[in-house]
C-alpha cells in the first residue's frame, strides 16, 4: 500500500458510521466471513445502473481494503444494467486520494489502470454490463450499490444478492460543489469498506 493511501485509510473514522448503515453492511460481512472460513475465493461484484460512479468506487475501495487488512483471495468487480464509461470526476477523485491512475486512450469507454500498491497487480476499470464476460458468473455476492439497479435487476443468477446503496454524486455534476461531493461519497464508501474488512476474523 502506498504511503498516501495508507495515511488516508488510517484517518477514516469507523466510529462515525450510523447504526442503520452498520445493519446494512452486516450481510456483506457475513458473506465474506463465510467464504473466508470455508477457504473459498471471495468474489464481490458491485452493480449500479451505468457502471460509471458508485460501483467503481465500491469495487476499488473493497479491493484496497482487502489488501490493507491482508484478506486473501478477494477479487472485486463492477458492472451495470448498461455500459457507459468511468466518469471523469471518479478518476480525478481516485488521483486526489493517492491512487496512481493511467487512462489508456480517449475513446468513449477507456480502460483505466489503477494502482493502490507498488507490489500488487493493478486494477483495470471500464464500464460494462453486470453479465459481461470479465465478471463472475457464479458463487459471488451481487452487491447492489444504487436503488435503481436494485429495482431493475430483479434476478442476478447464481449469486448472493446484497443491497448496500449510496446516493448518486451525479446530482452535483456541473456545480461548484462537484469535487467536494465526489470526495465525500468516496470517503463514505472507503470508510464503510474499511469497517467491513475490519470485522473479519
Amino acid at each position: 500500500m502506498n504511503n498516501a493511501l495508507s495515511e488516508f485509510i488510517k484517518q477514516l473514522e469507523m466510529d462515525a458510521l450510523a447504526p442503520e448503515r452498520l445493519l446494512q453492511l452486516d450481510p456483506l460481512i457475513h458473506f465474506i466471513q463465510a467464504k473466508k472460513d470455508a477457504n473459498e475465493f471471495i468474489h464481490l461484484h458491485f452493480i449500479c445502473t451505468h457502471n460509471s460512479r458508485r460501483s467503481h468506487l465500491c469495487q476499488v475501495w473493497a479491493q484496497t481494503m482487502a489488501a490493507y487488512f491482508n484478506v486473501k483471495d478477494v477479487t472485486c468487480y463492477s458492472g451495470g444494467t448498461e455500459a457507459t464509461a468511468v466518469y471523469s470526476m471518479i478518476i480525478q477523485t481516485f488521483v486526489t486520494t493517492g491512487f496512481k491512475v493511467l487512462v489508456s486512450d480517449d475513446t468513449p469507454n477507456p480502460l483505466v489502470t489503477l494502482h493502490y500498491s507498488d507490489v500488487m497487480p493493478p486494477m483495470h476499470l471500464f464500464s460494462k454490463t453486470y453479465d459481461d464476460a470479465v465478471n463472475p458468473s457464479s458463487h459471488f455476492a451481487a452487491v447492489m450499490t444504487c436503488d435503481d439497479a436494485d429495482a431493475n435487476c430483479p434476478i442476478i443468477p447464481n449469486a448472493t444478492r446484497i443491497a448496500v446503496t449510496y446516493k448518486d454524486p451525479k446530482a452535483s455534476d456541473g456545480t461548484t460543489e462537484q469535487a467536494q461531493v465526489y470526495a465525500a461519497r468516496s470517503r463514505q464508501i472507503a470508510t464503510e469498506m474499511k469497517y467491513v474488512f475490519a470485522q473479519l476474523k
